[in-house]
């Protein structure tokens, strides 16, 4: 039944029927209206952060490992523009987020009044679709159709402006109700290119599953799907830095990461395949390097619910626009009808090949001496968290191509990262996002120094909430990245790739009432991340590592994937093509 209430009582009212239960956000005058409504009801749990940038990253948190659209809320101009970087980092990583940002009143707009922006003009290009409401009638609707469009088709953050004025006048309010949206994307694959895609399974001698955030998108039934097609076929995947977990890492079939500092067996595998199916990933730069090398004798298959992704860097042979999970449905369906039938003794050979690859090793590390390597440290946390109910967030750069390399997930929704963007200061708030949905488990961000400093404010937000979330930052002293980039392409000249005054991170912690653990020897390493666990409220763990440390494998630009830099500890005798190229 339809309601009279002012606009602030809507937007709350709204947020209760979609099912919300956590707003992150910041007050400031032009939401005051609607912070009052949050006083006075007790369905919604509001989080206030340091920043709006760490709300932003914070609803990422709590999306990317749910499922369910973050919520935030924030003042208008530097509110709203503080949010920016967060909706591009959402929408390059299809992440569902509905963004509430005041406005001044509508009689004001254009005037250049106080804490005025062209909000919705600013998040244009940075968001999937935004509004700005005048009228308080349509509030309550415009609300369910944001929800509606942050997380149907492929997901992303969407944005609501607000004027003062909307939200204290007195309008008619909408229940939510079955979508009659205009927008309605296509979830059922075309069963034709379907019927393609199976019949291209049936004779492939050297196929890959090539995997990314899609399918993690799509639901956990997709991933189920994905794993049954991948037991039943016998084929290798492989996965994007988004795609982590959609198959377990435990699994015999799995290869790894691929892409710029992904495994040499995922990414020889990748060059020498003859069928390419791409699942839910896009085909970013990270993933092909240069394009005209990029899988170059394979047929390649593309299945994805953004019709924009398809044929936008690759051409494929099998175009497949629809959801992973319906179309993963339809094609196990047909598979399984013709007689689950593949190349079974070609693709046992192509198998010995890649078992060829595999044992190159290509994560192989030394570690020795008194100093921790980076890997030693995450080889450690993994052995060490594996039987936890265990989520892992990051923030930007060496640390986190570590993290995917040396931290195994075995479910979706277990790996909080920013791809896409690439965020530095990401992973503190998204961290703090996860653990509010998911107050029983052990959440833990991998940092770089310099990526934590950059949302370091977020501590009082875990503190004042006692989130336990555990900090482990891999400290360099250097931007490891930038750092490692310009010894191997700017002639080994350091421009302003460190810095000279870092604080004690244990005595930062304790400014905020936390634990803070320093462990600089490898000798210490596994008893101070084992008090860091045991620890029940939030930690910075200041892991001292080797300053100095490359991460490979590499592809540097312009190469293709069979042409990787190696580490010092790998057998390069080892690493030839088939054509006899040395590779390193």
């Amino acid at each position: 039944m339809t309601r009279k209430m002012t606009g602030a009582k809507m937007i709350v009212q709204a947020l209760i029927d979609q099912g919300v239960d956590t707003v992150f956000g910041y007050p400031g005058g032009a939401v005051l209206p609607i912070y009052d409504e949050v006083f006075q009801q007790n369905s919604i749990k509001h989080i206030l952060v340091r920043h709006e940038q760490g709300a932003v990253h914070a609803a990422e948190g709590y999306a990317r490992s749910t499922g369910k659209p973050g919520v935030v809320l924030v003042t208008s101009g530097p509110g709203a523009t503080n949010a920016v970087t967060g909706l591009t980092d959402a929408l390059m990583d299809s992440i569902p987020l509905v963004v509430l940002t005041g406005q001044v009143p509508t009689f004001m707009i254009g005037s250049d009044a106080f804490q005025e922006a062209d909000t919705v003009g600013i998040t244009r290009p940075c968001t999937k679709h935004n509004w700005l409401v005048k009228e308080t009638d349509k509030l309550s609707g415009v609300v369910h159709e944001a929800f509606h469009v942050a997380t149907s088709g492929r997901p992303g953050p969407v944005l609501i402006d607000i004027p003062k004025d909307v939200q204290f006048a007195t309008g008619t309010y909408t229940p939510k109700a079955p979508s009659t949206s205009r927008y309605q994307p296509q979830l059922k694959g075309d069963l034709e290119a379907i019927t393609e895609l199976v019949a291209a399974i049936e004779k492939a001698k050297r196929p890959v599953f090539y995997t990314g955030g899609g399918v993690i998108n799509s639901g956990p039934g997709a991933s189920q799907l994905l794993r049954e097609l991948v037991e039943a076929t016998g084929f290798p995947i492989t996965s994007t830095l988004m795609g982590l977990g959609c198959y377990p890492a435990s699994g015999d079939k799995w290869l790894g990461m691929l892409g710029m500092h992904g495994l040499y067996e995922a990414n020889m595998a990748m060059h020498g395949c003859d069928l390419m199916i791409n699942i839910g990933a896009r085909f970013d730069d990270r993933i092909t390097g240069v394009v005209d090398l990029f899988s170059p004798k394979s047929k390649k298959a593309h299945i994805d619910i953004d019709p924009s992704s398809i044929n936008k860097v690759i051409r494929v042979d099998i175009p497949i626009m629809g959801d992973v999970g319906h179309v993963l449905e339809d094609l196990l369906k047909i598979w399984k009808s013709r007689g689950r039938k593949t190349n079974s003794e070609a693709v046992a050979k192509w198998w010995k090949q890649i078992e060829e690859w595999r044992a190159v090793d290509c994560l192989k590390f030394n570690q020795k001496g008194g100093t921790i390597k980076p890997q030693h440290a995450l080889a450690r946390l993994e052995a060490l968290t594996k039987g936890h109910d265990r989520y892992i967030c990051t923030e930007v750069g060496q640390h986190q191509m570590w993290a995917a390399q040396y931290l195994g997930f075995e479910d979706p929704n277990r790996w909080m990262t920013s791809g896409g963007l690439g965020t530095m200061g990401y992973g503190f708030p998204a961290s703090i996002g996860v653990q509010m949905a998911h107050p029983e488990a052990t959440v833990i961000n991998v940092a770089g120094e310099a990526s934590w400093l950059m949302n370091m404010q977020e501590m009082g937000t875990a503190m004042q909430y006692n989130l336990p979330v555990k900090q482990f930052i891999l400290n360099n002293e250097r931007l490891g990245m930038v750092r490692q980039w310009q010894e191997l392409l700017h002639g080994e000249r350091y421009s302003s790739s460190w810095s000279e005054s870092l604080p004690d991170f244990v005595k930062l912690a304790e400014a905020f009432g936390a634990k803070g653990i320093l462990c600089s020897d490898p000798d210490d390493l596994d008893d101070a991340i084992m008090e860091m666990l045991n620890h029940d409220g939030p930690v910075i763990f200041d892991c001292l590592v080797e300053k100095h440390e490359n991460c490979y494998p590499m592809i540097p630009s312009g190469k293709a994937h069979n042409e990787m830099i190696m580490g010092e500890n790998v057998d390069t005798q080892m690493v030839i093509d088939k054509d006899g190229a040395v590779l390193v």
